[in-house]
């Protein structure tokens, strides 16, 4: 990137003021080295962002942030209800796309011992991978009961505890989801996918946990050195996808009579308050639904799984938390509270300390805030902070950022040779697809410690613990 026309703040944060059509400033968070290493793509992006209409304070660009549709990957942005809009391209295909972090009373030494049948059990137990089914087929009756209950009506299906729920983001279900805003094409994509990991980077990865950075934060997060997580991201699957793309296409053709002067098409969006609008955000709603629902669903699997293993596992969920969404939330502006629209495109909540939306018992340290590393590095568990939420809306990087297209690395990288090289490094991977592991090449991503340094040293979260991988179920 050329980072020629933009101002630095400090040593993590860069500013772009606004021309042309930006209404607002375009703010980068990342250190010298890795804003250089940025497609100038992030750069034309955010400041499209910046011109759509109603935005508020600033187009914000994270860490990990690289070229996507529409709004960069690591995009987060927030709009007036009143006079701002709601784009399909700012919350992206994968509608609530997110990790689920499942703490255990396994030590790595425990998994070590069985690891080589714990990983064939899980990758015979979970589907994974392009067409992948689930075990569960859903009636159009129940398709619709998913979009409006969630992971809780997983739960009432008797996959899962009702504690479960206080520990995932909108307890389990957000309101104001209504299926009928969801096409009869995105619900037949989605009957046999509930309780699929799907292709790309998702997975089910077992961590072990290797280092604590703070330990009053791991402590109320019970997380152990020695001990394992499993993490688990997905996301809405088909049925989000279609979502995207049934709306997108009415964004585009409604833009013109809206007003609106769409930057780029990507960015195609329709007014809040506009039916238009309304009916993507409650569309949208049923994608987040469907993929809390998913989760919850291969939590059960999980549970399952290990219960053929190691019968008396303990394995609870420390967090669940989305990071492709458009969430109505409180914020201050100017020293008042306002409702607004926040998009997060590869970007997580990361609410501070005595924020009430999170569960009694993290409220003092603040949400759990997950970034995904890649198959051969680390990954980690931060915490949300106040002044994430006077920064960027209360917002973090959620992975490392590729560096790499997918075509790019399946030419650099042989899938096969990888899970060798992971092998001999104690790592073992399971996949359907020896592609879709070139693709997902540990190379082909960005540092992730650079990455969560640079939104630790932001401000944007704070580092609790570091996850390195020991069996990964892949996509």
């Amino acid at each position: 990137m050329n980072i020629k026309m933009l101002k630095q703040i400090d040593a993590y944060k860069w500013q772009i003021e606004p021309f042309g059509n930006m209404l607002v400033p375009a703010v980068i968070f990342a250190d010298e080295q890795l804003l250089t290493a940025m497609d100038q793509k992030v750069l034309e992006q955010i400041t499209n962002v910046a011109a759509l209409p109603g935005i508020i304070k600033a187009a914000y660009a994270m860490p990990d942030a690289h070229w996507g549709y529409g709004f960069p990957i690591g995009g987060v942005a927030a709009f007036d209800p009143d006079n701002g809009v709601v784009s399909a391209g700012g919350v992206g295909f994968d509608i609530s796309c997110g990790v689920r972090t499942l703490i255990t009373s396994l030590t790595a030494e425990q998994i070590e011992a069985k690891k080589d049948i714990i990983a064939e059990v899980l990758a015979h137990k979970i589907p994974a991978g392009v067409g992948s089914t689930s075990k569960f087929k859903l009636t159009q009756k129940e398709m619709d009961d998913v979009l409006t209950g969630g992971a809780a009506w997983a739960i009432e299906k008797g996959w899962g505890q009702k504690e479960d729920l206080d520990r995932i983001e909108e307890r389990g279900a957000i309101r104001g989801a209504d299926p009928r805003h969801v096409s009869d094409q995105a619900k037949q994509r989605q009957l046999d996918e509930v309780g699929t990991l799907g292709s790309g980077n998702h997975y089910l990865e077992i961590q072990r946990i290797d280092e604590i950075y703070d330990e009053k934060a791991a402590q109320a997060f019970g997380l152990r050195l020695g001990y394992v997580v499993l993490s688990i991201h997905c996301g809405s699957r088909g049925l989000g996808h279609q979502i995207g793309t049934d709306y997108l296409k009415k964004m585009v053709i409604a833009a013109p009579t809206f007003g609106i002067n769409l930057p780029e098409r990507e960015l195609a969006c329709a007014p809040i308050r506009s039916p238009l609008g309304s009916q993507y955000i409650s569309a949208m709603r049923c994608g987040i639904n469907c993929a809390l629902a998913n989760r919850q669903t291969l939590t059960h699997l999980v549970r399952h799984a290990f219960s053929t293993v190691i019968p008396h596992a303990e394995i609870k969920i420390l967090y669940d938390v989305s990071h492709n969404t458009c969430k109505e939330e409180v914020h201050k502006i100017n020293g008042k509270t306002k409702d607004l629209f926040v998009h997060r495109k590869g970007a997580t909540r990361s609410f501070g300390p005595g924020d009430p939306t999170l569960p009694s018992d993290l409220r003092p340290v603040g949400q759990p805030v997950i970034i995904g590393g890649t198959m051969g590095t680390s990954s980690f568990i931060l915490a949300g902070t106040a002044q994430s939420l006077s920064q960027a809306f209360g917002s973090s990087c959620h992975g490392a950022g590729r560096s790499m297209s997918r075509n790019q690395a399946t030419s650099h990288f042989n899938g096969r040779d990888v899970v060798k090289t992971l092998a001999a490094r104690g790592i073992l991977i399971k996949s359907p697809s020896m592609k879709g592991v070139a693709e997902e090449a540990p190379d082909a991503y960005k540092d992730v410690e650079a990455v969560v340094n640079a939104a630790h040293n932001a401000g944007l979260s704070r580092k609790v613990a570091r996850l390195t991988p020991m069996i990964c179920v892949k996509g």
